[in-house]
């Protein structure tokens, strides 16, 4: 059985969430290159095919805390220390996914499926 549209779309997002956090996690950041590394992570995954927006915010009071309870002036990125919103385009069909954390892991998750 061939894989429907929607399907093919949700496996595209999960793509490109295994590129974001696999590629990214472990780069130093600070509250100065926060926003430029969140920049350039919107920017990396959507040159991937059907990638229509993606959007990054680090979440500063983390990241704070983070840097707070280690010994230097930044810190490695985590899931922990990010939002993910992604919306992928496939054959007609939009696929909404986030990242956020939830029970201390950093969860991704499709939120709507359109037709």
């Amino acid at each position: 059985m061939e894989p429907t549209a929607p399907q093919e779309a949700c496996f595209e997002a999960g793509v490109k969430f295994g590129s974001l956090y696999h590629q990214f996690a472990g780069t130093p950041i600070s509250p100065d290159s926060a926003d430029s590394l969140a920049a350039a992570m919107e920017e990396a995954i959507e040159n991937q095919p059907f990638c229509e927006a993606v959007t990054v915010s680090v979440r500063t009071e983390a990241l704070e805390d983070a840097i707070a309870e280690g010994g230097a002036d930044y810190t490695e990125l985590t899931g922990r220390l990010i939002n993910v919103e992604m919306r992928i385009g496939y054959e007609g069909v939009t696929v909404e996914t986030s990242m956020a954390m939830e029970d201390g892991y950093p969860l991704m998750q499709v939120d709507a499926v359109k037709e």
